[in-house]
Formats: structure tokens, sequence, C-alpha cells
């Protein structure tokens, strides 16, 4: 379970930007998680509580988008989920696409004040 390990470098780099900018209180954590990923999100909401014990975020909420895993046919042009496809475009049937978006992991917002 790899998702702690990735959760302490998160907190890090939000305590980081928390003291930079001077914020007295941090409501929310939002990342974003791509459907491809390796991260999965159900393990990063219960390892969350662990990353934040002892730190200003300990009151914090931790929320999760998932982000789909787009691809662009190259027979057709056109876009399709890849993951609810296994890899072929629902509109030609052709397997050679290329993946726009699902592998992402990032820091989209910190909700403060």
């Amino acid at each position: 379970m790899h998702e702690l390990g990735i959760l302490y470098h998160v907190v890090d780099q939000v305590l980081n930007i928390v003291e930079e900018n001077q914020l007295e209180t941090v409501e929310a954590i939002v990342l974003q998680v791509g459907e491809l990923s390796t991260v999965v999100p159900r393990y990063l909401y219960s390892c969350y509580p662990a990353t934040v014990v002892g730190t200003m975020l300990e009151d914090t909420k931790l929320e999760v988008e998932i982000l789909p895993a787009n691809a662009l046919c190259h027979n057709c042009g056109k876009v399709f989920n890849a993951l609810s496809n296994h890899g072929t475009c629902p509109f030609c049937s052709a397997k050679d696409h290329e993946l726009l978006s699902g592998r992402e992991f990032m820091i989209k917002e910190i909700r403060a004040y």
C-alpha cells in the first residue's frame, strides 16, 4: 500500500504551502486521481488520518476526484473512456488510440481561510 507514503508527501507539500502563504486554517485538501493511476482512492481515505495526526491539518477533510481514462481514437477521431471500453473505440471498434487522461495524481486545491 504505497498510498501511505504518497499521502505523507502530499501532507508535506500542503504544510509547506500553508506556511509560505501564512494560512491560519485548512478546511479541505482536494486530490485528483486518474482511473488508470496506481493510487487507490479508498486507501487514500483510510490512510489520511494517520498522515495528518499531530499536524495543523488534523481536522481537515480529504476529497478525492476521479479523472476518467479518456482516449482519442486514431481511426475515427472520437474521444471515449478507455477503461470502460477495454481500450476499444465504441464508435468504430479500433484499438489504436492515444490516452488523453487517466494516469494523473495531483493536488487540485487546498481550501483554506
